[in-house]
């Protein structure tokens, strides 16, 4: 399926920040506008964009190219007069889009979820457009839906119930039905619509219908959408980005003290070239030179150590959302955190069993153990039941994921232990938690596996 990018507008109400750039190359965290909209619908499926450009339009095409460094193809269309309505920039690709099409606006910012359910939708109507139903503000355009199709739509109607996303999903139709309003006069994509409509030809999606649990994130995180029209809404869209980027049920030292570091670091790299695999290489060489640090004896300086790696550890992950930046060796930072954190308990029983003898390296042995028994838990679970995490499946599992056994929680252990000159305790209590952890995720996986044999 293609999409076509409306990127002709001079986004006037931006001041100064569009004097001498296109309103689509406002840079938000990192990306500029339109490209948080190409890589966000790629993330969809989508592969090829018509863009219609206008003001300042060969910016836009030099920044983007024909699309090889994204991934995608673009062809651009020009619009000679940016003063004109967005109904004309639609019509300019009339011929050019003879199948379903994503209609997109390059200056808003949307959920990827949106447009995965929006490509799905089963529909006959010359365009389907995606809804909200939050309360309208001015500057909103309006729609009255009956029965989930259009009945008015635009900024003035008197009646509606919900509000255009500025996402559509169109056939080819519905450029006949923005010829017919710009035969009257009416040169607006929402006249366009509101034809449609009169036609019974127009449909509404509504977003809010939208599963909001995210089960890799474990949190709820309303399907959202942007639309950037002054400096408020950048700053808003900012901030809505790097909360949506947190993870959610976190234990108690991720969620109030590394999160906010998390943010701060994550809000300083996105206007860098640093990626967030050379993330992954950072973390992973301070977190293997706390290793040798326990090795060498070195014990305080190896648990500041160990705090740092968890200061930065979701830094990468974090960085990748915000910067709409995945790939393929991101997926295994989990393999790659387990063989670090483990390593730190070997090295710290090799250095201890100078003293104790192999004790300590049982201790160890016990707490790679357990630790992979919880983690073998989370898969089957997660095998079985596709809809919540294991850690998030109910209230119990959500207020043991705050103390669980996991690297937050023994880098306090050892922290502890080291200051109060007794090491040899802190991996003890790490055994022992790691035990708990493994015997309270055992039993919750095996009840709730169980009772969905039963169902």
């Amino acid at each position: 399926m293609k999409s076509l990018i409306l990127a002709a507008g001079d986004g006037g109400r931006l001041g100064n920040l569009t004097k001498n750039k296109p309103k689509p190359l406002i840079k938000l965290l990192g990306l500029s506008l339109i490209e948080r909209v190409i890589l966000t619908a790629n993330q969809a499926g989508i592969k090829e964009f018509v863009i219609v450009v206008g003001y300042l339009g060969d910016k836009i095409k030099a920044k983007l190219g024909t699309g090889d460094r994204y991934g995608v193809e673009i062809n651009y269309i020009e619009n000679n007069d940016c003063q004109k309505e967005n109904g004309i920039f639609v019509l300019k690709a009339k011929g050019l889009l003879n199948e379903n099409f994503i209609l997109l606006m390059s200056d808003h910012i949307f959920d990827v979820r949106i447009l995965k359910e929006l490509i799905d939708y089963d529909t006959k109507s010359s365009v389907v457009l995606a809804v909200d139903r939050r309360r309208p503000l001015p500057e909103d355009t309006k729609v009255l839906e009956k029965k989930e199709r259009i009945a008015d739509i635009g900024k003035n109607i008197g009646e509606s119930n919900c509000i255009d996303t500025g996402i559509f999903l169109c056939s080819p139709r519905i450029f006949s039905h923005i010829e017919e309003a710009v035969k009257e006069g009416k040169t607006e994509l929402a006249h366009g619509i509101a034809k449609a409509a009169k036609h019974r030809d127009a449909e509404i999606f509504d977003i809010t219908q939208i599963n909001s649990y995210i089960p890799s994130m474990r949190k709820e995180v309303k399907p959202f959408w942007i639309n950037i029209d002054t400096k408020e809404d950048l700053i808003k869209a900012r901030e809505l980005l790097i909360e949506n980027a947190c993870k959610g049920r976190n234990d108690l030292l991720a969620t109030y003290v590394n999160k906010p570091i998390e943010n701060f670091i994550v809000s300083r790299l996105v206007n860098t070239q640093v990626t967030p695999n050379q993330v992954t290489i950072l973390i992973n060489i301070i977190a293997y030179t706390s290793t040798f640090s326990f090795f060498k004896g070195d014990l305080l300086f190896a648990s500041v150590l160990t705090f740092v790696v968890s200061f930065m550890d979701g830094v990468d992950g974090k960085l990748s959302r915000v910067k709409l930046s995945f790939s393929n060796i991101g997926k295994m930072e989990h393999a790659f955190d387990f063989l670090f954190e483990h390593s730190w308990y070997i090295a710290l029983a090799i250095y201890l069993s100078n003293t104790f003898g192999a004790i300590p390296m049982l201790l160890s042995t016990l707490i790679l153990l357990f630790d992979g028994v919880s983690d073998y838990c989370g898969s089957a679970f997660g095998k079985a039941i596709k809809s919540r995490d294991l850690q998030d499946y109910g209230r119990i599992e959500q207020l043991f994921r705050k103390f669980d056994g996991r690297k937050n929680s023994y880098i306090v252990f050892i922290l502890i232990g080291v200051l109060l000159n007794a090491p040899f305790w802190s991996l003890a209590a790490i055994a022992v938690w790691s035990l708990v952890s493994a015997i309270f995720y055992s039993a919750r996986t095996i009840k709730h596996l169980h009772a969905m044999d039963k169902a």
